[in-house]
């Protein structure tokens, strides 16, 4: 997906040019209808071209999502009361470990689902894990006990899902922009499962031991 969106991008940039180039030949022979057209073209084209890579450079860090697609693998293993240390392995490789305080694992992620018109053109529903939280069961320890949440999102230049939130300009484009989250218990060392679907997280328990 992210190289088609390059490549159209860079189609629309050349195409844009070409019609500078040409709108300049038409300028110099006086042709000034043919000047009119050509730099209207090259408006478009350039103006196509930008949005493209618009999309491209939000769009890294996302995920093409089809039917369920496997996110992340965590292992947890307690290490003292509401207290426990996950390895989470992420689907592009990257492994990191957190010491949570709760009952349970949390994890929480951005999702994008594009109009219709939009997946004829290779832009399918899309997710980025965002954090990664320890939860508790009862009400009362989230208010008084500790809190730990971790980012798994990278920093970049531009976010699709944050300019969403902020322009209507993406409305056409974007069906629904939302946050979709999922917990699972961590009382005994287990080894599970973070997958999407196009409703949003679940957790899949693959061993209750490492």
């Amino acid at each position: 997906m992210i190289d088609w969106l390059m490549a159209t991008s860079i189609g629309f940039g050349v195409l844009g040019l070409l019609f500078m180039l040409t709108g300049v030949a038409s300028a110099r022979r006086r042709r000034f209808v043919r000047l009119s057209v050509h730099t209207a073209l090259a408006l478009v084209c350039l103006a196509s071209g930008a949005l493209f890579l618009t999309l491209q450079l939000s769009l890294q860090g996302y995920r093409a999502l089809t039917r369920e697609d496997l996110a992340a693998t965590i292992q947890a293993e307690p290490v003292g009361p509401s207290q426990f240390r996950v390895t989470i392995h992420l689907a592009n490789g990257q492994t990191d470990s957190y010491w949570l305080a709760g009952d349970e694992v949390y994890v929480d992620a951005h999702i994008l689902k594009w109009k219709p018109w939009a997946n004829l053109f290779g832009l399918h529903t899309a997710y980025e894990l965002d954090r990664i939280a320890g939860r508790y069961h009862r009400i009362e320890d989230e208010r008084v006990r500790p809190r730990t949440v971790y980012q798994l999102t990278t920093d970049r230049l531009i976010d699709v899902f944050a300019l969403r939130r902020s322009y209507g300009w993406l409305e056409p484009v974007v069906d629904a922009e939302y946050g979709s989250a999922a917990f699972f218990p961590a009382r005994d060392p287990i080894t599970i499962e973070l997958r999407v679907s196009n409703t949003g997280l679940l957790f899949r328990p693959l061993t209750k031991a490492f």
